[in-house]
């Protein structure tokens, strides 16, 4: 079905609130390009920008019992929009002091025992993706693997990009559940892989 170009911020908050996905889609066609063009300014990366995008509307989605539709939907998607970057401009500065303290303490033990619980972490993380469903792991492993974006992965499987999101979404929630351990490891692995 062809967007509406006239069904209002208002009724797509409406008909999100009752889980309606069609509205989703509407809501990502009415606002996707839009917000990837306002991230990519900042981010100057393909990449990023489709996995901020795409993290945006997982949010809108997770949280659309509690969108007020007297509220202004733009500003709302803009304003998480915002927030995602923030968090990416963060991670990049503990991924880079990492590497720095790293190189620092290159013939230490200390090194070597975080080298070791990064890769067993990344171990971890392979088991949890092979106990997920088949068709959300296909499409978890096309995300955060391959780098494709929803709307990529929606056309391959012939999937909605809402279906695809919420798979995504449902596969980032068993990881983060079944991950053991609060450690420096875990928290690159979350910064550069679950996002």
């Amino acid at each position: 079905m062809a967007i509406n170009e006239y069904i209002s911020d208002y009724e797509l908050v409406e008909k999100l609130r009752k889980g309606d996905i069609e509205s989703f889609d509407q809501l990502f066609k009415k606002y996707g390009d839009r917000l990837f063009g306002f991230a990519l300014s900042y981010l100057k990366s393909k990449e990023e920008t489709e996995g901020l995008v795409q993290d945006v509307f997982l949010k809108i989605w997770e949280n659309r019992k509690k969108l007020k539709k007297e509220s202004s939907l733009k500003s709302y998607l803009f304003t998480i929009s915002y927030h995602e970057m923030c968090q990416i401009f963060r991670k990049k500065q503990i991924h880079e002091k990492f590497l720095e303290e790293s190189v620092g303490k290159a013939n230490s033990t200390i090194n070597l025992e975080e080298q070791l619980e990064y890769k067993a972490t990344l171990e971890q993380v392979e088991q949890l993706i092979e106990q997920l469903p088949e068709k959300q792991r296909l499409i978890f492993v096309k995300s955060r693997k391959e780098g494709k974006s929803t709307k990529e992965i929606a056309k391959e499987l012939n999937l909605a990009p809402g279906t695809v999101d919420n798979q995504i979404s449902l596969a980032v929630k068993f990881l983060r559940k079944n991950l053991s351990g609060t450690n420096l490891a875990l928290l690159l692995f979350f910064s550069f892989f679950i996002q």
